[in-house]
């Protein structure tokens, strides 16, 4: 029967891995609530790739490229991955780039959404303001 008695309180000061006796009201205020008025981190919620595979109704398998460090070398190499993403219309061929945005699970390997990438605006104008010699003037 002397397994099941429970040992006697002990209090030390040692026992929290401090020697204060008592603690400060200040001293265990360290942990500081995280101020509201920071955005939300929203990490991988989208990223682009290049359509690898479209035979598949609806689906699109997308290969995306990141850079990271490697763990010995410390150099910069790729590393590729790809994800299943959802087309609902069939509009994306093998080789088009497209921006993959997080949604809902659809099924088991689709939680990604295919998107065209937004146009970049150009500086460049179409066409040239001053004519070359070879073109007829009007």
């Amino acid at each position: 029967m002397w397994l099941l008695q429970l040992p006697p309180k002990i209090s030390t000061p040692f026992l929290n891995g401090t020697l204060l006796s008592k603690p400060n009201s200040a001293v265990t205020q360290t942990h500081s609530p995280r101020p509201c008025f920071l955005p939300q981190i929203k990490a991988m919620k989208s990223m682009q790739g290049k359509v690898v595979c479209s035979t598949s109704d609806k689906t699109v398998a997308v290969e995306v490229v990141r850079l990271a460090p490697h763990p010995k070398y410390k150099r910069r190499v790729r590393k590729k991955k790809k994800y299943q993403a959802h087309d609902p219309d069939n509009q994306f061929k093998v080789g088009d780039i497209v921006q993959l945005q997080k949604t809902r699970p659809i099924s088991k390997t689709k939680a990604f959404l295919a998107l065209p990438v937004p146009k970049r605006p150009s500086d460049k104008p179409d066409q040239l303001s001053i004519p070359f010699e070879s073109q007829p003037q009007p």
